[in-house]
């Protein structure tokens, strides 16, 4: 049990602290970010205050940054310009201090998971939402497994239904999630089909994929395969070009909201596959991620017995967090790109 006074006995709280962090006061892209010199934000009763030693960058980080699709905005977000002006929520660092109602954590321990803000030196996070560093991983691998390793987690066992043996087919499997994807469907024996351009197919095999298809050469519907199941993580195809590929009582699952109009994303595209899945023999699922330790906890597992490890491809110090972040909305990013923030981040 963490004592109640655990906030004042650490001194990182006190009143005038300043940090570095990457700030934004207007939507946009990464032009729109800046370093700047801000108060330490204090953990409220619930949550936890890290020392950031890496923070990771995701697609649900561009969203924020770009305000787009603008359902985020009327979701909570900020309306005319982001409420949490500190980007950023993968993260892996030091626990500093903790508010009177945590109990899993203290000062002292290493955590990785989901934060408010995490493009900063300290960063703030709901204790429900974090979990215990696995020791083999240094901290810049675990700051970019949270958002994409719990988000490809779920899809495939938990709404995907992922047996051994299947044909699997990830589209978007050099992304963040994708990356997840591919491992986590190999590890657990099934015959993996990965989508991604000429200058990432080796990264994906590399992944664990069987078999590759490049999107800039060959339409992956030109083909007999029928796949088990289909993760969606690009976001663009039509569901008759994925059906078109699935078995007959196959599965697609949908992730995330990529393209699609600025009013909804790709979310409009989810729930017309959730509406049609009663009246086919397709299993269509829309899939949002839950943000809860004990799928942290599930992936850590994983992660500490090597059976997946966190693609890490590009690396940028904190100023330099503007470029990664454009580097991931143009598409040139593979895998998951990190900040590091601490000086042993390693």
């Amino acid at each position: 049990m963490v004592a109640n006074n655990a906030l004042e006995t650490t001194g990182v709280t006190e009143p005038g602290l300043m940090m570095d962090a990457i700030v934004q006061h207007r939507y946009g892209n990464s032009d729109a970010l800046e370093i700047a010199s801000v108060p330490v934000p204090k953990p409220r009763a619930s949550q936890v205050l890290i020392e950031v030693q890496a923070a990771g960058i995701d697609q649900g980080t561009c969203h924020l940054m770009t305000g787009l699709p603008y359902l985020i905005r009327l979701l909570g977000y900020g309306f005319r310009r982001p409420k949490q002006p500190v980007p950023g929520l993968d993260v892996a660092g030091w626990v500093v201090a903790v508010g009177p109602k945590v109990t899993r954590f203290a000062p002292g321990d290493a955590v990785f998971g989901i934060a408010d803000g995490s493009l900063a030196q300290y960063a703030v996070a709901d204790e429900s939402k974090l979990a215990g560093k696995p020791p083999s991983l240094t901290f810049e691998q675990a700051a970019v497994a949270a958002v994409s390793g719990i988000t490809a987690l779920q899809a495939l066992t938990d709404v995907g239904d992922l047996e051994a043996d299947q044909r699997v087919l990830v589209v978007g499997a050099s992304g963040g999630v994708g990356s997840y994807a591919v491992q986590l469907a190999a590890t657990q024996g099934a015959e993996v089909t990965a989508i991604a351009s000429t200058s990432k197919l080796e990264f994906v095999r590399g992944l664990g994929a069987t078999h590759t298809v490049d999107y800039t050469q060959q339409d992956f519907t030109d083909t007999d395969e029928r796949y088990d199941l289909i993760l969606d993580v690009g976001g663009r195809n039509s569901l008759r070009r994925l059906r078109s590929v699935l078995a007959p009582r196959g599965t697609l699952v949908i992730v995330g909201g990529e393209g699609g109009n600025k009013i909804t994303g790709g979310i409009g595209r989810q729930i017309g596959a959730a509406l049609r899945s009663p009246f086919v023999k397709h299993r269509l699922r829309m899939m949002v991620s839950k943000e809860h330790h004990t799928f942290m906890e599930r992936l850590a597992v994983l992660m500490e017995a090597g059976d997946v490890t966190p693609a890490v491809q590009g690396r940028f110090s904190l100023v330099d967090a503007p470029e990664a972040l454009r580097q991931l909305q143009s598409g040139e990013a593979s895998g998951k790109s990190v900040i590091v923030v601490g000086a042993k981040a390693n």
